[in-house]
């Protein structure tokens, strides 16, 4: 099957396609929301001349359309999830409403997230290995060294073992470990990083050198903030009816990240000074769809559009892409590269100056001196990675005052760090689409056998295959191999060096599936969108970088279809250590998501580099990325002559009870890690209910180990925000050990529980003291009384 895009009460655009495909003797149903919008369509396609009919339960088709005859246009009520059409035999199902075309919209509902910042999803895919370096606010830089299930007076737990310089060792409860963040700076990667004493002077005093740092850097950022927000830009309108139409023709339900994208990208536009916004989202996670609606809504308030890509062939199909959005919206879109002749070129150029071309896609020729303007509004710069500063700062400086809307999956570290900095505005797309899964991917020797088999199960299965040689003199003999193995299928060649129809007709050929296997350069490696495409080959992969293969790879598996890649490296030959690093990174790198990781350890890898042209790299080093963020963001605060909010005391709770996720729930040691962490994070009722529900989702009825583990986070969080530091249970007794007594939460708690004996024990250390309930679980108990005492406290 082909999907069908939903056609959104848009008449035109239902019988321009009703009438290619009856052209190729296709039977066509269209399902409309409603009885009275079937009628009316009914009495419009017999205006048109079509000959069209209701279909009823029970409604008994005409012989002619049995008997393979010309079929009538069917008319139907009620709801589908999208629309589709089937080669063999010719049938095409077309959804007309507006309602069919978004039923992500009131039909499934979603639970409100609470929104984390675009820092914080970043930071929350910096995964721990053992070995790493961790960094713990209070004692420092450590190097984590596993989880260590400790059994103590008969409870076990689970604690996260870090090691500090000499024999230090800290055993944190898994509970706490939200107070520890992975070490991103220069040398994390090579194991050149210095370990803190614990408890020792040089931790506080890197840690004030740094604050230090910040509060200047802070100054900059808020005179840099005011210079953007008066210089003049353009206030775009507010969406009108036809930016709600133009939304409601996506085919697809947007994902939560989408949605919150294209709000915060309509508040910069609508604002009077320029946007300048950064668009992180991994490959394949609908970045595209979220520039669509940006471009849209410029031109519909008379501005143009320039979209900077970085190759010919992404720059044909976002063309390709753009038109296909946009056919039925007044809008002119052009495009100018290698795909074009010099004529072309200069014709499109003079339309764009004249005002008669809305968006403008194109390569570097963009950024050409004649290039010109009519009123340029936008500018979407498409895989930021692959462009220079000076071509960026050229780009910004053909139209000061235009908004600019930056693309990318794996962002350079000067871009990430400029953007957690809170210099460049950041949106982050963390979900993929719905139905898709991750790449099985394979590191291994060349084997072409095992390959040609692989090439095999594709082509049984319908799909399509990329075989990348990035040698352009060898790639023909890579073909011929190809097809003495595989004589059935059908071949093309494509790379930079050939002419510029000679790639379009290779790039038409492969969209309408007319090849089977396409033998190409790296031409393919940014953007390209072949859904069939489902099984990637690479030959001599040691010779790509990091983020080259995650691009690469990303162009397969962008359907529902399971999709494959192997990269294999020469047999027989010794790989470096860095090829070793990259291609066990890739390989662990599999899941989604795995862009901002790879951006992440282009961080470790690389430094920061500078911000805001100022040497930051040894104050970021001596604390770690995650903190110097942190006390910036203070810093900040701070000069703006606002209130830092302080962090809540820490609470430790000494329950005795197994309270860990056991092997045997959770298996793979990485997702017992994450669930850890997300634990660890839990904050009220809705949090523990979130995490109760995805543990049942995904791992099957929670035992008690990881129920009391639950609980605990949610206790800890209680007492931080009532001013408790420690909740210890022993003996049926317990002791809520805290710095601030309220009085009248105490008496009310006693009241509420006479026969628990609830006592204030003042001295040093004042604490309240009660008597467990024997019939209730400790966990369940503490919660209880937690809850309590914090509503007591509230009144």
């Amino acid at each position: 099957t082909r999907h069908v895009s939903a056609y959104a009460g848009n008449l035109p655009l239902l019988t321009e396609d009703l009438a290619r495909f009856a052209g190729e003797n296709y039977t066509a149903a269209v399902i409309c929301s409603g009885d009275a919008e079937r009628n009316s369509l009914l009495e419009y396609l017999t205006d048109e001349g079509y000959t069209a009919m209701s279909l009823d339960d029970g409604t008994v088709l005409p012989e002619s359309v049995l008997n393979g005859g010309k079929s009538p246009v069917l008319l139907m009520t009620g709801e589908f999830p999208g629309g589709y059409e089937l080669a063999y035999p010719k049938f095409v199902l077309m959804e007309f409403s507006k309602e069919a075309a978004r039923p992500s919209h009131g039909r499934f509902l979603k639970k409100k997230k609470v929104k984390k910042s675009a820092t914080e999803a970043i930071l929350s895919y910096a995964d721990l290995d053992v070995g790493d370096f961790v960094v713990h606010e209070a004692y420092g830089i450590g190097q984590y060294m596993g989880l260590e299930t400790l059994t103590i007076d008969g409870s076990s737990r689970d604690y996260v073992h870090i090691k500090y310089s000499g024999s230090d060792k800290l055993f944190l409860p898994v509970d706490q470990l939200d107070r520890v963040s992975k070490y991103i700076g220069a040398g994390a990667d090579t194991g050149g990083v210095k370990l803190s004493k614990m408890g020792g002077a040089d931790w506080n005093r890197a840690k004030s050198k740094a604050k230090a740092s910040t509060k200047e850097m802070a100054k900059e950022l808020i005179e840099l903030y005011a210079r953007r927000k008066r210089t003049k830009g353009i206030r775009f309108d507010p969406d009108d009816e036809m930016c709600r139409e133009f939304a409601d023709s996506f085919a697809y339900e947007e994902t939560e990240g989408q949605l919150q994208a294209i709000s915060d990208i309509r508040a910069d536009m609508e604002q009077p000074y320029p946007m300048d916004r950064l668009l992180c989202g991994d490959v394949g996670y609908g970045k595209t769809e979220v520039a669509l609606r940006a471009a849209f809504k410029a031109v519909m308030s008379g501005k143009q559009v320039a979209v900077l890509v970085p190759t010919t062939i992404l720059a044909y199909q976002h063309y390709q892409t753009f038109l296909s959005r946009m056919r039925s919206f007044p809008v002119h879109i052009d495009m100018v590269s290698r795909f074009r002749t010099p004529s072309e070129q200069a014709a499109s150029i003079r339309k764009a100056a004249r005002g008669d071309t809305d968006i403008i896609i194109g390569t570097h020729r963009l950024i050409s001196k004649d290039v010109q303007f009519h009123d340029l509004g936008l500018i979407i710069i498409d895989e930021e990675q692959r462009f220079g500063v000076a071509q960026k700062e050229k780009l910004k400086q053909i139209a000061v005052n235009a908004d600019i809307l930056t693309l990318t999956a794996t962002p350079l570290p000067r871009t990430l760090n400029m953007a957690m900095g809170g210099i460049v505005d950041m949106s982050v797309l963390e979900e993929a689409p719905g139905l898709r899964s991750p790449v099985q991917t394979y590191v291994m020797e060349f084997d072409e056998a095992l390959i040609n088999e692989a090439i095999r199960r594709e082509l049984r299965r319908g799909g399509q295959v990329f075989y990348l040689y990035n040698r352009v003199e060898g790639i023909y003999g890579v073909a011929d191999r190809i097809e003495k193995a595989i004589p059935d299928a059908r071949i093309a060649v494509a790379h930079g060096k050939m002419e510029r129809e000679a790639i379009e007709e290779v790039w038409d050929a492969l969209i309408k599936g007319e090849i089977d296997i396409l033998v190409c350069t790296t031409i393919i490696e940014t953007g390209v969108d072949i859904p069939n495409a489902n099984t990637l080959i690479i030959e001599n992969a040691e010779n790509y970088g990091l983020s080259q293969l995650h691009q690469i790879r990303g162009r397969v598996g962008r359907s529902s279809t399971r999709a494959f890649a192997y990269f294999t490296y020469r047999k027989g030959r010794q790989l470096t250590e860095v090829a070793q690093k990259r291609l066990s990174a890739i390989r662990e790198y599999a899941e989604f998501g795995a862009g901002f990781r790879i951006a992440l350890r282009d961080l470790e890898i690389r430094g920061a580099g500078n911000l805001l042209g100022a040497q930051q790299h040894g104050h970021i080093e001596s604390v770690g990325y995650d903190l110097y963020m942190k006390l910036l963001e203070e810093a900040v605060i701070e000069e703006k002559g606002e209130e830092v909010k302080k962090p809540l005391p820490e609470c430790a709770v000494d329950v005795r009870c197994d309270a860990f996720l056991t092997k045997s729930y959770i298996a793979s040691a990485p997702q017992r890690m994450d669930m850890y962490k997300r634990i660890a994070r839990v904050e009220n009722e809705t949090d523990y209910d979130d995490i109760i529900d995805e543990l049942c989702d995904r791992y099957g009825e929670p035992n008690a180990a990881a129920v009391n583990l639950c609980r605990i986070a949610w206790i800890r969080a209680l007492g931080r925000q009532n001013g408790i530091t420690k909740i210890e249970e022993k003996d049926g007794v317990v002791r809520l050990y805290t710095t601030a007594m309220n009085a009248k939460a105490i008496q009310l708690l006693a009241g509420a529980y006479p026969s628990l004996g609830v006592k204030v024990m003042l001295g040093q250390n004042p604490f309240i003291t009660m008597k467990t309930k024997k019939t209730m679980r400790n966990t369940e108990f503490l919660l209880e009384i937690l809850q309590k005492y914090a509503a007591f406290s509230a009144k």
